[in-house]
């Protein structure tokens, strides 16, 4: 192991712990920190802290490979099979119509701010439209809905240059890095947000299925983990494709939790919450805020979109009367994808981890269509 994956390591390790700690404080000034600041948050700030203020790049050891190809689908079976068939039917219908929402606004704003732009800035449609900045905009595009596999597929087909290509992909990354923090503090005050709109839909409580001495089942945890290992084995031998890892693991995942008599509900979701923080430390090694170079008008352009997508999705809560918690989840499932949804979503609660997996599915199954749209919609301008 070179000295840079040990550097990581030994940074994943100690957030962990620190994770770990702060959780089992009771400390009335250490609680009120974390109201504010969620234990999982730190899990993903304090890398970044760190290699900032060592000069370290870590952004590219073996880590981030074994997060995605094992540490990912870890948390995605474990956090998966602690849900229910009964559980699975409280999604219902107004969340994914919020969902989709969301995704149609991201695919939809860009054209239409760039359409706008001809009649208030035109050096700025010039900008884009002849200066063909707007190529940029269509992997954006599909990262935000369909993660990276939607965004390298999407340069390809609108034929975005490299240069352009490369500070689109530091932008991103920064974008998505402050919105998921904006987010661990949003959905905290969802309760409030219920109030001042008058939403009366209350967010059901999700409740385990496994028996009292399951819990405590040394037979159930093994049977778990066996189970678990033996699958995610087979998978990833099986392909190479992320999106059908993702898919086969989760619904391999509902099956094991519904039909496996011995299942440990309890065991599985504490193992996805832990697995999640550790997630989320791996991810802040890249966090960089670092090389930024695009014109200014894109990025104002980029802001605005993502404020604008925000602020439809609370229109549509608010018409919808859906609880505002789906807001921020829905909005995480769209733009943060697999690994961050759940993890805000937990900042409200645990239980509602594999529904941020549910449409964070959906969010990747769907985002290179969405990315389609929004280069038709630029191909088609009057």
């Amino acid at each position: 192991m070179t000295q840079q994956a040990l550097f990581a390591t030994g940074i994943v390790c100690l957030t962990v712990a620190l994770i770990w700690w702060l959780n089992h404080q009771e400390i009335k000034w250490v609680q009120e920190i974390l109201n504010w600041f969620p234990a999982i948050l730190f899990a993903y700030v304090m890398p970044a802290v760190i290699t900032h203020t060592t000069g370290a790049d870590l952004s590219s050891v073996y880590l981030h490979s074994l997060s995605r190809n094992w540490i990912v689908p870890l948390a995605i079976v474990m956090v998966m099979s602690a849900l229910s068939f009964p559980q699975l039917k409280i999604v219902g219908a107004r969340p994914i119509v919020l969902f989709f929402s969301g995704s149609l606004f991201i695919a939809v704003l860009p054209p239409a701010l760039v359409w706008s732009s001809h009649f208030i800035s035109p050096a700025t449609y010039d900008l884009f439209m002849e200066k063909e900045y707007w190529r940029g905009l269509v992997p954006i595009t599909g990262s935000w809905i369909g993660g990276s596999t939607s965004q390298l597929v999407l340069k390809e087909l609108v034929s975005c240059p490299e240069s352009l290509f490369l500070s689109v992909i530091v932008l991103d990354n920064i974008l998505i890095n402050i919105w998921t923090i904006i987010m661990f503090q949003v959905i905290k005050r969802s309760d409030r947000l219920n109030q001042f709109f008058r939403i009366n839909t209350a967010m059901p409580e999700v409740q385990g299925v496994e028996s009292v001495s399951e819990k405590n089942s040394t037979t159930s945890v093994a049977v778990t983990v066996i189970t678990v290992a033996m699958a995610i084995g087979i998978i990833n031998f099986s392909t190479d494709n992320f999106l059908w890892r993702v898919i086969s693991l989760s619904l391999l995942g509902l099956a094991f939790g519904n039909f496996i008599p011995r299942w440990n509900h309890s065991f599985v979701l504490k193992a996805g919450a832990l697995l999640m923080i550790i997630i989320m430390a791996i991810l802040g090694l890249r966090l960089d805020f670092s090389g930024l170079s695009l014109p200014f008008a894109f990025v104002v352009l980029c802001v605005v979109w993502l404020i604008g997508h925000y602020m439809f999705m609370m229109l549509g809560a608010t018409l919808l009367n859906v609880h505002m918690a789906w807001v921020p989840i829905a909005s995480m499932a769209n733009l943060g994808g697999i690994s961050t949804a759940p993890a805000v979503t937990s900042a409200y609660n645990k239980n509602w981890m594999p529904h941020a997996i549910l449409l964070a599915i959906l969010s990747m199954v769907t985002g290179t269509m969405w990315g389609i749209f929004t280069m038709y919609l630029f191909n088609h301008f009057p």
